[in-house]
């Protein structure tokens, strides 16, 4: 038996750190930017539905960047795209994330070899953190995905270890 075992007899008390907590609150409440830009946007819209019911992992889509915490790019991004897409993600506020849903979204697809105007994988333009592969993706690889950025959520930390920048994504 520890110390601790004897100053706390009842059952109701967890010790933890404030930014386990903090961490704890934001994974279970990521917004989602509900916009989409292809056929992925159609399964995104699938794992939203009754069968799949992203919401209850607390996704909430939110209609404004400025209230959101994770942006899914779903679907081919073209150039002309592009530069609204870095703009929405400029707008999020800190800390942001990004799924890139789908093989278009990923690496242009098969798009990219025959179009000029296609943007070969977004992770060009703004930072991604979780890829979901497949054309399209099931809402199934959705919920994965979105299990996947919890994960890296959890692990956030604000602690600086040495010649890292503070606030960098674990």
């Amino acid at each position: 038996m520890g110390l601790l075992d004897k100053q706390f007899d009842d059952g109701n008390i967890v010790i933890t750190s404030v930014e386990g907590v903090l961490n704890w609150a934001r994974l279970c409440s990521l917004w989602q930017m509900s916009f989409g830009l292809a056929c992925c946007a159609i399964e995104m819209m699938a794992a939203s539905a009754s069968h799949n019911d992203i919401m209850r992992f607390g996704v909430l889509p939110r209609p404004s960047p400025r209230q959101c915490d994770v942006m899914i790019v779903a679907g081919t991004v073209t150039l002309k795209m592009a530069t609204r897409v870095k703009r929405l993600y400029e707008q999020m506020a800190e800390p942001r994330y990004v799924v890139s849903m789908g093989s278009c979204s990923n690496c242009g697809g098969p798009y990219w070899e025959h179009g000029y105007h296609v943007l070969k994988g977004v992770d060009r333009v703004v930072p991604v953190d979780v890829y979901i592969p497949g054309c399209p993706p099931r809402p199934e690889a959705l919920l994965e995905g979105w299990m996947r950025l919890q994960e890296k959520v959890r692990d956030f930390t604000l602690v600086k270890e040495k010649g890292a920048p503070v606030g960098e994504k674990a």
